[in-house]
């Protein structure tokens, strides 16, 4: 099967640093800390920092009529598709909507349907939930969504894989395409984790930090989470071409790999796999890699396994590679992470600036690869990675190429 060059065409996003994708980008320049208090006031949470998105989007183009029957995951995926369609230049009527479809990555599922439900019969006393709340919270029912608001008749299906969902939706729509079931995928990855009981769950795990997200520094504590939602136009290069459509990137490689070791815990031989596998696919040796987009979560074992993992899949070239955290800025949104992460490579590779990984205090000895401490650097760069690691030991990295 011939190796069809994909591109990407079209960005959107929705984060605590901004309601497009170009808004989160100027942010990641600045080094903003999207962070803020939890938007639960009325319930006892032990954890109250992440990073909620301000910005309610009132205004979202969306029918009344099919918005009423979307959990807020769904209705920030349809969002950030509606830009990244509309920088890409397509238009409803304009391209063949049986050859275009969406992929969409969820790590969990509408969550603010299902505590609704919850407290609407637990505490309210009623007798039934609202009438959509299977359809609000069903994990494939952003994909759906993206497919109905956009006109979009080929593949569509949802992905979930926990944090690594977003690339695994990207690598997903990648396949359609070279498979020559579909000319233009949508993909990216969407997740509200800022309910009260999927907090409530995530403070059992012990892995929540008490005020700041610091990937990598010495005194990190562990993550913050956020809500919000990446989009991509995917196409193939000589069809982006034909359209006359302006060309932000290429996907060069995709490599993947389990741990088949812990649901929670990472190895380094699990991560270290992907990124060597997707090394493989793109045909690149390790000293190409100008940026790294790290999974970074700022937990104590995933920022120490990853450095090693890099360590190993890059060799001695892992100390010329520029690395850093975005979710130090835009939080763990759980699948909109990796999504929301391909806005971070494609700004820079597109304008030679590597974001920086913000809360950087004191360095940690079992971190020491140059990860782009508190301030942004300009550097030129031809091939940007991003790695998303999971629990359950799913991983998923993809390498993108300035055109």
């Amino acid at each position: 099967m011939t190796h069809q060059r994909i591109v990407i065409t079209g960005l959107g996003g929705v984060c605590s640093l901004g309601s497009t994708a170009d808004d989160i980008w100027q942010a990641m320049k600045a080094g903003r800390d999207g962070s803020g208090e939890v938007p639960i006031t009325d319930r006892k949470l032990r954890n109250t920092m992440a990073f909620p998105i301000t910005d309610k989007l009132e205004d979202d183009g969306i029918d009344p009529r099919r918005r009423v029957t979307m959990g807020e995951f769904s209705r920030l995926a349809v969002i950030a598709a509606q830009q990244a369609m509309t920088q890409a230049g397509l238009q409803a009527g304009a391209f063949d909507d049986r050859r275009a479809g969406a992929v969409v990555g969820t790590g969990i599922y509408g969550t603010d349907a299902v505590d609704q439900s919850y407290f609407d019969i637990l505490e309210g006393g009623k007798k039934r939930t609202h009438i959509f709340t299977v359809p609000r919270a069903m994990p494939g029912a952003p994909a759906g969504q993206v497919s109905m608001h956009c006109g979009l008749r080929g593949p569509v299906f949802g992905i979930t894989s926990a944090c690594t969902s977003g690339n695994h939706a990207l690598v997903s729509a990648a396949d359609q395409i070279r498979l020559g079931r579909a000319d233009i995928m949508f993909a990216g990855g969407t997740d509200t984790p800022l309910t009260f009981g999927i907090i409530k769950a995530w403070e059992a795990l012990r892995v929540l930090a008490r005020t700041k997200c610091r990937p990598f520094s010495a005194n990190r504590d562990g993550l913050l989470m956020g809500d919000g939602a990446g989009m991509a136009i995917l196409e193939t290069y000589e069809h982006a071409r034909a359209r006359g459509a302006t060309i932000l990137a290429e996907i060069l490689g995709c490599g993947m790999s389990g741990d088949a070791s812990d649901i929670v815990n990472p190895t380094v031989e699990g991560p270290a796999l992907a990124i060597e596998n997707c090394l493989r696919d793109a045909g690149l040796s390790g000293d190409a890699v100008g940026y790294i987009n790290a999974h970074g979560t700022g937990t104590q074992a995933n920022d120490k396994t990853e450095t090693k993992a890099i360590r190993v899949a890059l060799g001695a070239a892992a100390d010329g590679v520029s690395v850093s955290s975005t979710k130090s800025m835009h939080g763990h949104c759980l699948g909109g992470s990796s999504a929301l992460e391909v806005i971070a490579c494609v700004g820079a590779l597109r304008e030679g600036i590597i974001p920086p990984t913000i809360n950087y205090e004191a360095a940690d000895p079992d971190c020491d690869l140059d990860v782009t401490p508190n301030v942004a650097r300009q550097r030129p760069i031809e091939v940007a990675i991003s790695n998303a690691f999971a629990f359950g030991g799913t991983n998923a990295v993809i390498a993108f190429g300035k055109v």
